[in-house]
């Protein structure tokens, strides 16, 4: 078994996924994440702020520390939305080689593109399915950037896109107050349309028979539906939602304030104040699925890029 890491950097979060991988399976060791909101301010100013990388640097040298301790042998880094977009990105993946090169030499975070970023998402999000040839549709919800991808298990996508969309840009540009006004969630709403609007044209969503949903948003959404008192990962993963009763959770949450969502046992503390942004995407995404393939139910998976980072990185180290 060679033990192998992967790091995914998003707009809001910085997340660790340790894996054995032997001749024919892979075992996770560890899954763990923080929030450090890389892209807090870059819609608006273009730059990842000082602030922000040292954040990052923080919680990067403690997932560095662990994987030393733990014998990771290769370890691959991916940053995803926020530094795509940022001018001074270069400052940030500086950083990353100096601290992830106590691991592996020569490591370094890499962009990767939108398009890469759904194809690794949609392995990890459907490997625990129940296996079937019919085509799924995988919504990755992030900070900064939306994913949608229909594929089948077999690894054929049918199409892919990625949207300038998520709990963190939307807060942002749009949700100034807590809880937010009528007027702002209206004007949220209309991006987020337009928003899909762009997936339609480009992914055959219509041909889905089923859709998973992944990452923070939905997995918290999740536990706060089953009403679990603390985050329980196995309790989430595989989990399914009606729509209805998605939309109702979601529309407490955009009646609350960052400190009453706080409140709730599985929020994390650092999604409660853009969660709403989240919750609007979740519920236009739910319209959209039943209007344009007649589903009325969602998956909700643990699983993601983290795990299509490690598929990929166990071939290489085989």
């Amino acid at each position: 078994m060679q033990r192998i890491a992967a790091i995914d950097c998003g707009t809001n979060s910085l997340r660790l996924l340790v894996s054995d991988a032997g001749s024919e399976d892979i075992r996770q060791v560890t899954r763990t994440m923080e929030i450090i909101r890389l892209g807090e301010g870059v819609d608006e100013t273009g730059h990842i702020s000082p602030a922000a990388i040292e954040r990052a640097r923080v919680v990067l040298e403690k997932y560095v520390d662990h994987m030393v301790r733990e014998n990771v042998r290769a370890v691959r880094m991916v940053a995803t939305s926020a530094s795509r977009d940022a001018e001074n990105r270069d400052e940030f993946f500086d950083m990353t080689e100096r601290v992830l090169s106590k691991v592996q030499p020569g490591a370094r975070a890499e962009v990767i593109d939108g398009t890469e970023e759904a194809k690794l998402s949609f392995i990890g999000a459907v490997k625990d399915l129940p296996p079937t040839n019919e085509p799924i549709l995988v919504i990755d919800l992030g900070g900064g950037s939306t994913e949608f991808i229909v594929g089948k298990q077999n690894g054929e996508i049918l199409g892919a896109y990625s949207t300038r969309m998520g709990c963190v840009r939307l807060t942002e540009r749009f949700l100034h107050t807590q809880p937010p006004t009528p007027d702002e969630i209206a004007a949220a709403r209309a991006y987020v349309r337009e928003q899909l609007a762009e997936v339609e044209a480009t992914v055959p969503v219509n041909k889905a028979t089923s859709y998973v949903g992944c990452a923070g948003t939905f997995t918290t959404l999740s536990a706060i539906a089953q009403g679990l008192e603390e985050y329980d990962e196995q309790a989430i993963h595989m989990s399914t939602m009606r729509t209805q009763g998605l939309k109702m959770v979601t529309h407490d949450l955009l009646g609350q304030t960052g400190a009453q969502r706080a409140m709730l046992p599985v929020m994390h503390p650092g999604r409660a104040d853009v969660i709403g942004g989240g919750s609007i995407v979740v519920e236009e995404i739910v319209d959209f699925m039943r209007s344009r393939a007649g589903l009325d139910t969602i998956t909700i998976s643990e699983h993601d890029i983290l795990d299509g980072i490690i598929a990929g990185l166990a071939q290489e180290v085989r």
